[in-house]
């Protein structure tokens, strides 16, 4: 079972009307993991020198570089697609809109745009044409890039990628939801004006790169931090309140996890080099990463230089528990004494040792950097457990890095256990080896199970299910 916090995993979208004209604008942005498992990108995306001055090569790499920090191929790359020219698909409750051609082709994509439109576009959510982009664009949070920083985004994208001619798709939204005018109304209520990123605020060098990074690129609060009835973020940054990376709402049958220092439904008991393996590798002695976060890992943060990634570590380490009565986890043995014996009598403990013993071990230590613990993992213990039905239900993958190549699979089992079985099992793991998750219901099992794909595994030849 592999299960840890997702971090934006890619966004999809949930709208409200922020000007009280229509229902539902925009909200948790996470591309399906589905889909991001089908996109294919090539580990770099070969500068192309011919079409720039050999003197812009460095500005162009570092570009590149900060294309990958900030993740752009997940959102802007269909699956199957030619990288960042659009076309993934984002369903939201008003109906699904697509991302845009954002390569250098001048009639499709953003070829014939000027560096003061491109700014705009990234920092303010303004395209050229004066509408305002949907937050998908994780614009409230690149608001705070460097100048430095947007001149080289834009060498990368303008003289670094390739250009694909492919015309961008209307939204699939009926009038008069489609009408843009309102997102303007909630751009200007919610959004913040573009302004450099203000380092005197954090003691020292390393900590404020690595604020920088966390809540300007790598936009981790349009996962991680939860959202008003508007849908804009509470916080976008430790500054303003003890929300910012304190958990945000399911995305796409996936909950996002406290960042903060809550001992046992945050990552208040990992190290700063705990959270450098996590995100260099996907995987913890803690836990290992699933959904939309695994994408993260594997476009993004596996490519960044260990100096970002200890910083950002550094300053997620900074952010204190949002709750001071939360005590750290403590191992109990009671439940792996009672497998070992045989005793499976409890609820859910059966499915347990046919299906996940193997795995995760009767003491739910699981093996560490192959199949994650169970006990004492902070998604396991969070208030929702939606993530955990969730992967019961389907499974999961996480892929291998460069620095860890191999691939593990949970394999799914919806498609042989019962809403009730699934119920039973999951608050066996939440409640197990000093585990304080609250219990679930065959319903709330229901309710996951209509949101998420489950098939049953392939067959060999001649063989037949009983």
């Amino acid at each position: 079972m592999t299960i840890t916090s997702s971090k934006r995993m890619h966004r999809a979208i949930r709208s409200v009307w922020a000007a009280g004209v229509c229902a539902a604008l925009l909200g948790p942005l996470a591309i399906d993991a589905a889909q991001a498992a089908a996109t294919t990108a090539p580990a770099s995306v070969a500068v192309q020198a011919s079409r720039a001055p050999t003197s812009d090569a460095a500005l162009i790499a570092h570009g590149e570089y900060l294309a990958r920090a900030g993740d752009c191929i997940a959102c802007h790359s269909a699956p199957s697609g030619k990288p960042f020219a659009g076309g993934l698909k984002f369903d939201t409750p008003i109906g699904a809109i697509y991302s845009t051609n954002i390569t250098p082709e001048r009639n499709t994509g953003i070829g014939s745009w000027t560096f003061a439109q491109f700014d705009r576009a990234v920092r303010a959510g303004v395209r050229p044409n004066g509408d305002t982009l949907y937050p998908a664009m994780p614009y409230p949070s690149y608001a705070r890039l460097s100048d430095d920083d947007m001149h080289a985004l834009y060498a990368y994208f303008m003289h670094g990628v390739a250009p694909v001619k492919q015309s961008n798709r209307p939204v699939d939204i009926v009038w008069p939801l489609s009408m843009r005018w309102p997102l303007g109304i909630w751009r200007y209520l919610f959004a913040p004006d573009p302004k450099a990123f203000d380092a005197t605020h954090y003691s020292n060098p390393v900590l404020a790169r690595g604020a920088y990074l966390v809540q300007g690129l790598g936009h981790c609060g349009a996962c991680h931090t939860p959202r008003s009835v508007t849908m804009e973020e509470l916080a976008l940054d430790d500054l303003d309140g003890s929300s910012y990376l304190s958990g945000g709402a399911p995305i796409d049958g996936w909950v996002p996890s406290s960042l903060r220092g809550n001992p046992r439904t945050g990552v208040g008991a990992w190290s700063e080099a705990d959270l450098v393996q996590f995100l260099k590798t996907g995987r913890t002695a803690h836990a290992a990463a699933f959904g939309g976060m695994t994408d993260v890992v594997q476009h993004s943060a596996q490519y960044m230089s260990d100096a970002d990634v200890t910083a950002m570590a550094r300053y997620i380490k900074t952010l204190p528990s949002t709750d001071p009565a939360e005590q750290p986890y403590a191992f109990d043995d009671t439940a792996a004494r009672a497998l070992r014996t045989g005793d499976a009598s409890a609820p859910g403990a059966a499915v347990y040792r046919d299906s996940c013993t193997s795995c995760h071990r009767s003491d739910g230590r699981g093996y560490t950097g192959v199949f994650p613990a169970l006990g004492g993992n902070p998604v396991v213990q969070g208030k929702d457990a939606t993530s955990v039905i969730h992967v019961l239900l389907s499974g999961s993958a996480l892929k291998g890095t460069k620095t860890a190549p191999s691939t593990f699979t949970m394999p799914a089992f919806g498609w042989r256990l019962s809403n009730q079985e699934v119920a039973d099992v999951t608050n066996f793991v939440r409640s197990s080896w000093g585990n304080t998750g609250s219990t679930v219901s065959a319903s709330d099992v229901a309710k996951v199970r209509k949101t998420v794909t489950v098939t049953a595994p392939e067959l060999p030849p001649g063989a037949t299910r009983h």
